[in-house]
């Protein structure tokens, strides 16, 4: 997907902030850590479609409305995913932002995690 060059500006300005994580990191993670929480930040539509199997759901749209009161402790391990690493590296620099210490976007996204074989449920 070509992206307008104002929205890709947007996305290197959040990534300057945001750590992020590979496929593997992320699952190594959640291993390490039962209160880590992998997060899918895409539309409705999408996650319906088909999501990471583990994840929670909380679109980009409403993150910032739902994020506190979905996960109160701003020390939470969270690790958001979107498409291909560009609204969760946004997503993530709001959370940040809002006080989230322990924050990471997936590089890739939902394209890097189908690539690995992480389960998906459909």
């Amino acid at each position: 997907m070509k992206h307008a060059p104002g929205f890709l500006r947007l996305v290197d300005d959040a990534k300057s902030r945001v750590r992020e994580v590979t496929v593997d990191q992320a699952r190594a993670r959640l291993a390490a850590n039962p209160k880590a929480v992998l997060i899918d930040v895409r539309e409705d539509l999408e996650w319906t479609a088909g999501h990471a199997e583990g994840a929670q759901h909380l679109g980009k749209g409403i993150l910032e409305r739902d994020l506190e009161a979905k996960f109160p402790d701003p020390a939470t391990e969270l690790i958001l995913y979107c498409g291909g690493g560009f609204r969760s590296a946004l997503s993530a620099d709001a959370a940040q932002k809002m006080g989230y210490t322990n924050v990471t976007s997936l590089a890739g996204g939902f394209r890097a995690l189908n690539e690995a074989g992480w389960p998906i449920v459909r």
